[in-house]
């Protein structure tokens, strides 16, 4: 969103204020940046659940094709195993489903429909503008007539600049007021409207993870019957690793 305004030539009269000017620009440079930050964080919220539902389903995927591999047939052992993964990896991909679901309703959303609102601030913006342009405009018109010689036809061109002038000076001087009073109102008002948004995917988050701590320390008490560390597991599959190398058919020539 940007605010490029009209050049025309000047009136010799000041319309307004620097410092009016100065505090427009500055209340709305801050919108400017609530729209690109609100922008930029419902794309990376979007992105964020994208990436973790697809990260479960990956996961679910890993321990179905486990499950069927020809060596649960063979061993019960393995087939109690990763039967055990399997259910934990689906059980997982519904909670993250739900937890999703429940930023995209709490969260994505309502970032969406708060970016909907800026269009319209920024039509009111444009069109404070172009009245202001129009006001500059016709203030010219009045300059130039009052510095002429003040003949009967001139006062009547200079009367009927003045009346052209006043509703749209008027019209300026209330769009202008109203952008002033709101624009400031609208930034602060942004805490109220997220923190709801916030707060519920902090507590969607900590559910997720407790249900997820829940359902690995099953699958640990499930799978981990030898109790072993994770030191004396790699030492393991070490040792089972020098025996297949020891095998001829993979010996190096």
């Amino acid at each position: 969103m940007s605010w490029i305004p009209f050049k025309i030539g000047q009136p010799k009269k000041q319309i307004v204020s620097k410092t009016v000017e100065r505090d427009f620009e500055r209340e709305y440079d801050k919108l400017q940046k609530l729209e690109d930050q609100t922008k930029k964080l419902h794309k990376d919220m979007k992105k964020s659940t994208e990436a973790d539902l697809a990260m479960s389903k990956a996961a679910v995927k890993i321990s179905a094709d486990l499950l069927s591999n020809p060596l649960c047939e063979q061993d019960q052992a393995f087939l109690e195993s990763m039967t055990a993964l399997d259910t934990a990896m689906r059980r997982m991909d519904a909670f993250n489903q739900e937890k999703v679901n429940q930023i995209q309703k709490t969260v994505i959303d309502p970032l969406k429909k708060y970016s909907g609102v800026f269009p319209s601030l920024n039509m009111a913006v444009k069109r404070r503008e172009q009245t202001l342009q129009d006001y500059k405009r016709l203030q010219s018109k009045v300059e130039k007539y009052e510095e002429k010689e003040k003949t009967g036809p001139v006062m009547v061109k200079l009367h009927q600049a003045r009346e052209e002038l006043r509703p749209v000076r008027e019209d300026f001087e209330a769009k202008n007021k109203q952008l002033l009073d709101e624009m400031p109102k609208f930034y602060h008002s942004r805490i109220d409207y997220f923190q709801p948004s916030f707060e519920a995917l902090i507590r969607a988050q900590v559910v997720y993870f407790t249900e997820m701590y829940k359902i690995f320390s099953e699958l640990t008490d499930q799978i981990d019957q030898a109790g072993l560390t994770d030191e004396q597991r790699e030492r393991e599959t070490e040792a089972k690793l020098s025996e297949l190398r020891a095998l001829s058919i993979v010996a190096d020539d």
